[in-house]
């Protein structure tokens, strides 16, 4: 278990993960109340709700994005890995996200019970439901 238990909370929509060329420009699409973009070498990752996303694109749709409530510091130690671990156990895929102020665990719709079941165990709090579809 992590030292302090977290507040997790839902964000209420479901979530894609697209992938585009590593020079591609922003897309005008990714906009909403959660979105991300990160720029590697070798890709452009755009994360956003769903219901943006060209349906042309390669991407994973259908994530549900469980975000630790407040500020974590960037001094923190093994959250990560504390939390990505015990979806790991009990066999729930994990994308996980860092801001400045925190971290956000994107899981499959269909195993959210068991993605909150497994923070439940660990001690920490899941405030929200699963969003519809």
């Amino acid at each position: 278990m992590t030292a302090t238990p977290f507040a997790f909370r839902v964000h209420p929509e479901r979530l894609a993960i697209a992938r585009l060329a590593p020079d591609a420009a922003f897309p005008d699409w990714a906009r909403g109340a959660f979105v991300s973009l990160t720029r590697t070498p070798d890709e452009l990752s755009v994360v956003c709700a769903e219901r943006h996303v060209p349906p042309e694109l390669p991407q994973a749709r259908g994530r549900v994005a469980l975000g630790i409530a407040g500020t974590v510091p960037m001094s923190s130690i093994g959250i990560l890995a504390a939390l990505c671990g015990a979806l790991a156990a009990v066999r729930v895929p994990v994308f996980a996200l860092s801001t400045h102020d925190t971290d956000w665990l994107l899981v499959e719709a269909g195993r959210f019970a068991e993605a909150r079941a497994a923070l439940r165990a660990l001690g920490h709090r899941v405030e929200g439901e699963l969003p519809v579809a």
